[in-house]
């Protein structure tokens, strides 16, 4: 029986979180918003500060979350089959993090019971991005500040 201080991510695998649950691990970065390239040879990815046009920068959020996949059909919703190689999502993601075994980051709000500790600790995206809209030659956008 798991210990009642355990977190439910830390308590239980990805596969028995309940929908709430899971939608909760998200911290609201944002940055699996953003327009990233891939080498097809390493695998490497590449994060452009080009966000979705869907993106509403004050909040990090998805301005029509329930729509996303139908309103933008390479919005990848992140599943479980997903999980199974997540090497694409940003190394500070928590389903990348729980997948692959490791921890939460202090400043994940879950963690620090602060919805704004990923603002403070300088993970979100908010501030640093621009629209999809805004932009014609992606690769001249190519930034080093993702991990």
């Amino acid at each position: 029986m798991p210990d009642q201080d355990t977190p439910f991510w830390a308590a239980r695998p990805l596969a028995e979180l309940t929908q709430s649950e899971w939608e909760s691990l998200c911290d609201g970065c944002a940055k699996c918003c953003l327009h990233r390239f891939e080498d097809q040879d390493t695998r490497e990815i590449h994060f452009t500060n080009i966000c979705c046009r869907y993106l509403d920068q004050e909040t990090c959020r998805c301005r029509d979350y329930p729509n996303r996949s139908r309103n933008v059909p390479e919005c990848v919703t992140v599943t479980l089959e997903v999980l199974q190689d997540p090497y694409w999502l940003p190394e500070t993601c928590a389903y990348r993090l729980l997948a692959e075994g490791r921890p939460l980051p202090r400043w994940h709000p879950l963690v620090s019971g602060d919805p704004d500790s990923v603002i403070h600790s300088g993970h979100s995206v908010g501030g640093r991005v621009i629209s999809e809209e805004q932009t014609d030659d992606p690769e001249h956008h190519i930034i080093d500040w993702i991990r």
